[in-house]
């Protein structure tokens, strides 16, 4: 599991790529610095998602999304085999 950054170490300006205008047909683009950092390339396919309490959208790469969701999946089966091991400990 990849360690999550302090809150201290973390600056605005390394993620905050400008501003975009939604042009007449709902369209943006996504700043080439962006882009760049995040290998995005023209075909790419993207998944636009609402984040809780929908307070804005997010912009995420479909495989890089899979990725995240299996090892969420993956995590989650190894806590419920945990759970259901220490319940069967706890029974004996």
């Amino acid at each position: 599991m990849s360690k999550q950054p302090d809150p201290k170490d973390v600056k605005f300006e390394d993620h905050f790529f400008g501003s975009v205008t939604v042009g007449e047909r709902g369209q943006v683009v996504i700043p080439a610095e962006a882009r760049k950092r995040y290998k995005i390339e023209t075909g790419d396919k993207l998944l636009v998602l609402s984040p809780p309490h929908d307070k804005g959208i997010m912009l995420c790469k479909i495989d890089d999304f899979r990725q995240f969701m299996q090892f969420f999946l993956d995590s989650f089966q190894a806590i419920e085999e945990s759970l259901k091991s220490d319940e069967e400990n706890e029974a004996q």
